[in-house]
């Protein structure tokens, strides 16, 4: 295996190489204080910032009056970042875009405060592509979020800001949020566990409410199964859905032999790469080693999905460049957007006519999805159609048809979860011929993130995923 310049920030600190879980457990028993791990962590994210450029809006001075009084919770005092598209009270919001100027938020979005009742600390905004609608965190006119495993190549997005920092280990664990894959795509891209959750399953902010279709879920992006899960568990103490069955604590792999499901291409018609086509096979020969019972599936939906989903997003797109300046202020200037937002307008004031029929079809997309899971307790894909690419693939700067083609080809397993509303995660069991994270995707039934966690819990164990900071 060719060595990669792998960039990381672990050392002998107050932060030293724990998950959020250790030290949150380090700073209880008093080994440690809080001021002391916030600060490791400012270090640190200075020390990868400008290798990896991961970090929108530094609030240090904040975060360290923060970490000497830090709320209860069980990650109190864990240093962590919130992604650039909420608000976070004092810190302006910039939704990755240079269309117009950013101002400080008057008060934290309502997932922040869920999101920050867990007791942790922020030190500032991550970085995200312009309004999160690409899968790479590259921009026009700037420098692009580079990955800790190799910095010519992407960190995933839109959340590949905050995937890029905990990979480096600058933070243990940070927020991340999933609109087509956002969650799952930076963390299969910088070897991260990413759990996108059920639609509702946390508290959706003012602007996710107002779709009409909630594709956007609110979660992390960790280096281990138990910080997911104990995430999640404190996230349900803050709130919980009770249309939902609740999550409540997982703490390990479950006794159950679940039926497996598992599925190699996507609706697109472009097979998958050799490499992830190996990796989704070798993870279903665990899953069988590990006495799961496990079989070919077949997608739910067909073609016209993606055809769908990808005029969702021109509507998305139409309705940010369209009502701008109610959104983000007058300052905003829909000339200042990227190519991609652009050709995404363009696309769907082409097709509006179709919107009716497509807002249905997606609607109804999520019964099919649930009875998928009537012959199955868990489906296997990959998380992507293929390896990570290089900077400059998914670049807003190319013409725009051929972007959305590498972008729809590219991120073609990840949407249905949105579009239906079911749970999924990414796991990094694996790596490229090239040392590159390579992950494994699993979906379950709406609700039952439960069994999702339990299962990855088993598969740490069984085969634990390569770290950064490892040699090569």
């Amino acid at each position: 295996m060719t060595a990669t310049p792998r960039v990381h920030a672990f050392r002998d600190d107050a932060l030293g190489d724990l998950d959020a879980t250790g030290v949150a457990a380090r700073i209880a028993s008093g080994e440690v204080s809080a001021r002391e791990v916030v600060e490791a962590a400012i270090e640190r994210a200075e020390l990868v910032q400008g290798p990896l450029n991961g970090i929108q809006f530094a609030d240090f001075e904040q975060a360290a009056r923060h970490a000497d009084t830090p709320r209860p919770g069980v990650f109190a005092g864990v240093p962590t970042i919130v992604k650039d598209n909420v608000d976070v009270a004092g810190v302006p919001t910039g939704h990755g875009s240079a269309a117009f100027t950013p101002t400080p938020a008057a008060r934290n979005s309502d997932f922040v405060d869920q999101f920050l009742s867990t007791g942790a600390v922020s030190i500032g905004k991550s970085r995200l592509p312009e309004f999160g609608f690409s899968a790479s965190t590259e921009y026009e006119d700037a420098d692009p979020v580079r990955n800790p495993w190799d910095p010519d190549y992407s960190a995933g997005a839109s959340s590949g800001g905050s995937a890029a920092l905990v990979a480096s280990g600058a933070l243990p664990f940070a927020h991340a949020n999933d609109g087509g894959g956002s969650i799952r795509i930076p963390a299969a891209a910088c070897g991260l566990v990413g759990l996108k959750p059920t639609r509702g399953r946390t508290v959706a902010d003012a602007t996710d409410k107002t779709m009409p279709i909630r594709i956007i879920s609110q979660g992390v992006v960790t280096r281990s199964v138990r910080d997911s899960a104990r995430f999640y568990a404190a996230a349900e103490r803050y709130f919980r859905n009770p249309k939902q069955p609740p999550i409540r604590l997982v703490e390990g792999a479950g006794s159950a032999r679940l039926r497996i499901g598992v599925i190699v291409d996507s609706v697109t018609g472009v097979p998958t790469d050799d490499e992830t086509r190996k990796s989704v096979q070798a993870t279903a020969d665990l899953l069988d080693s590990l006495g799961h019972h496990v079989e070919e599936a077949t997608l739910p939906v067909d073609a016209t999905f993606m055809n769908d989903f990808r005029l969702y997003w021109g509507f998305l797109s139409f309705a940010v460049l369209t009502g701008g300046k109610r959104m983000f202020g007058p300052s905003f200037e829909r000339t200042g957007t990227d190519n991609l937002s652009r050709g995404l307008d363009a696309l769907y004031r082409k097709h509006l006519a179709q919107t009716p029929r497509m807002l249905y079809r997606l609607r109804r997309s999520a019964n099919a999805y649930s009875r998928m899971f009537r012959n199955y307790d868990v489906v296997l894909s990959p998380v992507l159609s293929h390896t990570t690419p290089k900077i400059g693939y998914l670049s807003p700067a190319q013409d725009f048809d051929t972007l959305l083609e590498r972008l729809v080809n590219y991120a073609a397993f990840t949407p249905l979860n949105n579009a239906t509303g079911g749970p999924a995660i990414s796991l990094p069991l694996h790596q490229t011929s090239t040392g590159l994270p390579l992950a494994s995707h699993f979906s379950a039934n709406h609700g039952d993130e439960r069994t999702l966690l339990e299962l990855a819990y088993e598969l740490e164990a069984a085969k634990p995923w390569a770290r950064i900071q490892d040699p090569a």
